[in-house]
């Protein structure tokens, strides 16, 4: 057995994962607050991203959007990266072979490195296009890119259930 499967499986078999797993409501409460977690970090970043296209809120600049935005985005990630986990804790064999699942995991690597390469390159010149009423095509791909990979990763985590 590979070392990442028997990984999963001891997750699987732990306390933690079986109480989760055969509580009438616990993963259903977990899963709920995945869902809400995952509602506030996506709304938020689409707000963001939105704005960047020219969609919404084009008077007011960027970065007050975005300072405005952060704290809740940040809050939506723990919850969802919290409960997210508990998740998987309770399913962790099953998902070890899952495609949707493994899906999921390559698509939130890929939106990890989107906002890390707009915020290391397009973002740091923010000042000379904040007030524009649509970014520069740079900052409008990397918003495209968040809207699709978000997008996947909720499709791929709703697909988990079904595969």
């Amino acid at each position: 057995m590979p070392l990442l499967q028997h990984v999963c499986q001891i997750f699987y078999d732990s306390r933690i994962g079986t109480a989760i797993r055969e509580s009438d409501y616990a993963f259903s409460i977990i899963e709920s607050v995945h869902v809400l977690g995952i509602t506030l970090l996506f709304g938020t970043i689409a707000l963001l991203d939105l704005r960047m296209l020219g969609l919404v809120l084009r008077p007011i600049p960027i970065t007050r959007i975005a300072r405005a935005l952060f704290p809740l985005t940040w809050s939506g990630f723990a919850v969802m990266f919290a409960s997210g986990f508990l998740l998987f804790w309770a399913e962790a064999a099953k998902n070890y072979s899952n495609p949707a699942f493994r899906a999921k995991l390559i698509l939130l690597a890929l939106v990890g490195i989107n906002p890390l390469i707009f915020h290391t390159t397009i973002y740091r010149r923010v000042h000379e296009w904040e007030t524009l009423a649509i970014a520069p095509w740079r900052a409008r791909t990397a918003a495209i890119a968040s809207l699709t990979l978000w997008s996947g990763v909720i499709i791929a985590g709703r697909a988990i259930a079904y595969f």
